[in-house]
């Protein structure tokens, strides 16, 4: 009985360990924006931001012209390929 429980409690460990591990290796991999894209989205968000609380409501993105979404979207893709993905 005593064997069982020992095993149990082992088990347990190592998978929390392993759970522990994967969490740890995925917070390495995300990198935080670069000056240039934080300078982009507060010069975005200064634009269309009509009520001036920091934050973009469903129709202030809507209201968002398709050349900026355009813009946003190469800037993304540049982003990502600085990362090497």
């Amino acid at each position: 009985m005593i064997r069982a429980w020992i095993l149990t409690v082992g088990l347990c460990g190592v998978i929390a360990w392993t759970a522990s591990a994967a969490d740890n290796d995925q917070a390495k991999k995300r990198t935080r924006p670069a000056k240039e894209q934080k300078a982009a989205m507060k010069e975005l968000r200064d634009k269309y931001d009509q009520d001036k609380d920091g934050k973009l409501s469903k129709a202030e993105r809507a209201a968002i012209t398709a050349e900026d979404k355009a813009k946003m979207k190469e800037f993304r893709a540049a982003h990502k390929k600085a990362r090497g993905k």
